[in-house]
């Protein structure tokens, strides 16, 4: 057994123990393999092992990846999304988690009307209000979701964040609980054309606690691909 292979079983055991834990099925929770600065043939090893939804955080790497890794991938756009790259990637990922701006999302609504399609996209919360990360504040998260329902090319399925780093994964579980009622709270509106069915939180150091606090979607790739490289994108 490789080691991607075994850093996977690992990953895929801790989910299901976190799914049972809150009461869910293992396959109530998506795992989102994080393949940034990954080569190629290493995201084929992960494909290989039954991992075939990956989440990028750049549209270039998306761009580079796209056709050698091969068909029978799911493409997720999980970094910051710039206005001007939107039509690169439109017919190429299922779902955009970074949503937090209306110009990000008209552009979007064009690009996908151009092309005849719907886009699942999240809205990005930036649940710790920190000023380095992008994302809506919590208290304006609502106000946002009723301007983007309005557009039709856009499915908005739910929330997304990227909690703060902290070394000890317990001490975002308040963040996670936060943004699983703000999630609870918009349901409750019953606003057209937001399902909120879908909560992304959670990375390599937090997921478990992220799952136990109601993630759907979690974003693991040191755990899965060990330590980045960066050099390799020099």
């Amino acid at each position: 057994m490789g080691i991607i292979e075994q850093n996977i079983h690992t990953v895929e055991e801790k989910v299901a123990v976190a799914a049972k834990k809150c009461g869910k099925k293992r396959e109530d929770i998506l795992l989102l393999a994080v393949s940034k600065t990954q080569t190629v043939e290493t995201i084929r090893q992960a494909v290989a092992c039954g991992l075939n939804s990956l989440g990028e955080n750049k549209v270039q790497e998306i761009m580079d990846k796209y056709e050698p890794v091969g068909e029978g991938v799911h493409w997720h756009l999980i970094g910051h999304l710039q206005t001007n790259k939107v039509k690169y990637i439109i017919d190429k990922v299922e779902m955009i988690h970074s949503v937090e701006s209306l110009k990000l999302a008209h552009e979007i609504e064009k690009r996908a009307a151009a092309k005849g399609l719907v886009m699942d996209v999240l809205v990005e919360v930036n649940i710790g209000e920190e000023k380095s990360k992008f994302g809506i504040v919590p208290q304006n998260t609502e106000a946002f979701l009723r301007e983007i329902a309005k557009l039709p090319h856009l499915c908005v399925r739910g929330l997304m964040t990227v909690a703060p780093f902290v070394e000890n994964a317990e001490d975002n579980r308040e963040y996670f609980r936060q943004m699983k009622q703000l999630q609870v709270d918009i349901n409750e509106k019953k606003i057209d054309n937001i399902k909120m069915d879908v909560l992304s939180m959670g990375m390599t150091g937090d997921y478990q606690v992220a799952i136990e606090e109601g993630a759907t979607i979690v974003r693991v790739g040191t755990g899965i691909f060990g330590e980045r490289d960066y050099t390799k994108l020099a």
